[in-house]
């Protein structure tokens, strides 16, 4: 197995998928990919933000600059299995995205306050610095089942399946399972399309073919707005 990459700079594309158009852009794939190192997973992600929501609510407003700060395992973790601390920046289009490896205890008592970085570096402090400017805390949890795929002629393109997405405000803690509500509708696959640069023409054409464009659905976004901001509009009327 491959060392994990821990720095990345590229482009990111989504696109919503009904159960229909998966099954036909799957079919047409074939030929130009091949399973990624990282198969398949449950990814689960928890988003750190500030008591108000202001990061996600910034991120809502597509602004040119945006930024999250994130703590994402593959599968469930136990306390000293692995995960990884993600700060996310987008730039005009360009995602920049460092990541540091700890253990999921660890890697929580760091973002709480409790303790340092699991050690010291670049990465590490640029997210001591996001720490002490926005005073995050966990907010939201968010699973999905992923297959994962590379570009048979060019390793670089990934194309990621997530299904099943699935968000709960409480247990915020990666260890207490993948457990959550449905966040999307039955059936719809998020596919996502990361690559350093311009896409092949072979994806552009079934892309093309199939009337497929991307969308700006966002995770944490869709369970602030569909879900979590509800809430809040409740309670402020009860109050």
């Amino acid at each position: 197995m491959g060392e994990t990459r821990l720095s990345f700079k590229r482009y990111e594309k989504k696109y919503l998928l009904s159960a229909q158009q998966y099954a036909r852009l799957f079919e047409q794939l074939q030929p130009y990919i091949e399973p990624d190192e990282f198969f398949q997973s449950t990814v689960c992600s928890l988003y750190y933000d500030t008591e108000d929501y202001r990061l996600i609510r910034h991120s809502i407003d597509a602004p040119i600059y945006k930024e999250k700060l994130r703590l994402r395992s593959y599968g469930v973790p136990g306390p000293d299995d692995t995960v990884f601390v993600e700060l996310k920046k987008k730039y005009k289009g360009i995602v920049y995205k460092r990541r540091v490896a700890a253990g999921a205890q660890q890697a929580a008592a760091w973002l709480a306050g409790e303790s340092g970085a699991p050690e010291d570096g670049q990465m590490q402090r640029e997210i001591d610095w996001f720490l002490h400017e926005n005073r995050p805390e966990p907010r939201v949890f968010i699973a999905c089942e992923r297959t994962a795929w590379r570009a048979k002629e060019q390793a670089e393109l990934r194309i990621t399946f997530d299904e099943n997405l699935r968000w709960r405000g409480t247990d915020l803690d990666l260890c207490a399972g993948s457990e959550g509500e449905a966040l999307t509708a039955p059936g719809q696959v998020l596919m996502e399309i990361k690559i350093p640069g311009a896409a092949p023409l072979w994806l552009a054409r079934l892309l093309s073919d199939d009337a497929l464009f991307p969308t700006g659905f966002s995770k944490y976004g869709t369970a602030y707005k569909n879900h979590i901001l509800q809430e809040l509009f409740e309670v402020t009327q009860h109050a």
